[in-house]
């Protein structure tokens, strides 16, 4: 008797242990990048990644289809007459101009455009039909962040001067806004794009309106500001710190409903977005992490890890960009490894 009960308590330690492990692991992995990415961002439906990487240069995946849609490139027009192969795009990539590798990309909340940046350049592209509606140049200060509005029409993008930029693409009209004092790590702005969202390295982000330049709230944070993030909604805000605070905002009241609660001295966030019904906030870390938080209490769900490219040392990957699927039932992330996984949110998260 005494073995038979002992026989079944270690049957189910391994029943427990192995469902538990099941739920770790991705629940599929597509190759976007043979040897890594250097940037990646997914569309807010889930139907498409841009990802950025050596041999590859800029690639629009569809992600209902798991199949390449568009390839495109930082190059001037003369340059891209002379590659007339994959071969001469890679050459071209890795040894004529590495300083216009993208770093920096954002598609639409519409999922009608998507626009790539370099240090010195940003494009904008139509997904439709993959044409390129335009290049510009940016002059004094390197690029760090970029964002995009609905119908491509309006692009925000902070400078390391510490000035952000908005562009009206349609007429040309552009304001800059000088609150920050120091380089601006991420921006982020509304479907619409009348409203921005910029952080710094001067401990501060700003929610401001594009139209006026006027700021609406001002969220103060005690080291510098590493990671923003709304809510296509207009109901939240993430901004972020290189410590302790990183805090979902009421952006009607600009009061605080949450921080998140981790017991780690510091965390960095590469990578946020917020579920539909606006419950759930999701996570990317340079750390492999992704994770599940509550947005009323600031909780932690859920977390996995992220697979790293195969044959790196150490075990590494950056998570570039999570979006949820549509039905709200899995995340899907980009990373450093140049994978696409699709990672399946239990049931019984609380």
């Amino acid at each position: 008797m005494t073995t038979n009960r002992f026989l079944f308590h270690l049957l189910l330690i391994f029943l427990l242990t192995s469902c538990s492990s099941d739920e770790l692991l991705p629940k599929n992995a597509v190759e976007h990048a043979v040897e890594g990415a250097y940037d990646a961002s997914i569309s807010d439906d889930a139907n498409y990644s841009l990802v950025s990487s050596m041999h590859h240069g800029i690639a629009l995946w569809d992600l209902k289809e798991n199949a390449l849609k568009y390839q495109w490139s930082h190059l001037k027009d003369k340059e891209n007459q002379k590659l007339t192969s994959k071969s001469d795009l890679d050459e071209w990539l890795v040894q004529s101009n590495p300083g216009n590798l993208v770093l920096a990309a954002d598609i639409s909340f519409d999922s009608r455009n998507a626009v790539t940046a370099d240090k010195h350049n940003f494009a904008l592209w139509n997904i439709f039909n993959g044409e390129n509606i335009g290049f510009w140049k940016v002059k004094n200060s390197n690029i760090r962040d970029i964002a995009l509005s609905n119908q491509g029409r309006y692009i925000l993008y902070g400078k390391s001067n510490g000035i952000a930029v908005h562009i009206n693409v349609i007429n040309g009209n552009r304001i800059e806004f000088l609150g920050h004092q120091e380089k601006i790590n991420a921006v982020d702005l509304s479907p619409n794009g009348f409203y921005a969202l910029t952080g710094s390295n001067d401990y501060v982000a700003y929610l401001w309106d594009t139209r006026s330049g006027q700021v609406i709230h001002r969220f103060n944070h005690s080291s510098r500001v590493t990671q923003v993030k709304l809510d296509p909604k207009g109901r939240f805000a993430f901004t972020a710190d290189s410590k302790k605070q990183a805090r979902i905002w009421n952006l009607q009241t600009g009061e605080m409903i949450s921080n998140l609660q981790y017991l780690s001295r510091q965390q960095i966030f590469s990578a946020v977005r917020f579920s539909d019904d606006g419950t759930l906030l999701a996570t990317g870390a340079p750390s492999r992490k992704l994770t599940l938080w509550d947005i009323k209490t600031g909780k932690q769900l859920k977390k996995w890890q992220v697979s790293p490219r195969k044959g790196s040392r150490p075990k590494s990957a950056v998570v570039y960009d999570v979006a949820f699927t549509k039905d709200g039932k899995s995340l899907i992330t980009e990373s450093s490894s140049g994978l696409s996984e699709t990672w399946t949110i239990p049931k019984n998260l609380k």
